[in-house]
């Protein structure tokens, strides 16, 4: 419920009770609509550069999406190196676990992994 108050009443107003319902997909899936996507796993991926000697590595919950945005040069950071090709990609359960996996790729050892 939400309470409309008048702008001379806030003054004395403590406390509005606002409760408002927010759909569970903010976008509508794309593929990723399997198991994963509805337990929350995270994909920790890593992209080539077909035009350039260049690996992005990074955390998704949807990579087909993902991939389309680096492609379609959405993503500023990944726009001049575009067109890329997927070298890797891992499943973590939790967000906490994929950062640590993408923090191990971008290390020195991570790198020779690729």
């Amino acid at each position: 419920m939400v309470e409309l108050v008048d702008t001379q009443d806030l003054k004395s107003c403590v406390h509005l009770d606002v409760r408002v319902q927010v759909p569970l997909l903010v976008q509508k899936p794309r593929g990723n609509t399997g198991l994963f996507a509805f337990l929350g796993m995270y994909t920790v991926y890593a992209i080539r550069s077909k035009s350039r000697n260049s690996i992005y590595v990074g955390i998704t919950q949807d990579l087909e999406l993902r991939l389309y945005r680096h492609n379609s040069g959405y993503e500023k950071t990944t726009k001049p190196y575009r067109p890329f090709e997927l070298i890797y990609k891992v499943e973590k359960p939790t967000r906490i676990e994929a950062r640590k996996e993408e923090k191990r790729l971008k290390t020195t050892s991570g790198k020779r992994f690729f």
